[in-house]
């Protein structure tokens, strides 16, 4: 029973940091700096694309539209409870438009 509590206390905060982490990614801004904004979104462990949309260089560049992708998944192995977990969510793929 008390394996049972940790694993499901486990899933239960695992599922709580992905949905944490994607939900300042959903809110990036839009017109700010096309640098800040990738780097952000790489910070909490997305793969961004970028399409440009003019030959300004990212430093110089506006975002002009933040769109979320498909998500990424993985294996993540837990070591508190030996388990490994298939097919977690780990980021996701975001589409940048620059200007």
């Amino acid at each position: 029973m008390k394996n049972l509590t940790i694993a499901t206390a486990v899933a239960a905060g695992l599922s709580a940091a992905v949905l944490g982490l994607a939900a300042p990614a959903i809110a990036a801004p839009t017109g700010g700096n096309a640098d800040a904004t990738i780097s952000q979104l790489e910070a909490q462990g997305h793969r961004v694309v970028v399409n440009r949309l003019s030959d300004a260089p990212l430093s110089e560049a506006s975002v002009v539209g933040v769109h979320k992708g498909g998500d990424i998944r993985s294996t993540v192995r837990d070591d508190f409870t030996d388990r490994t977990y298939q097919q977690t969510v780990t980021g996701s793929v975001y589409y940048v438009d620059v200007r």
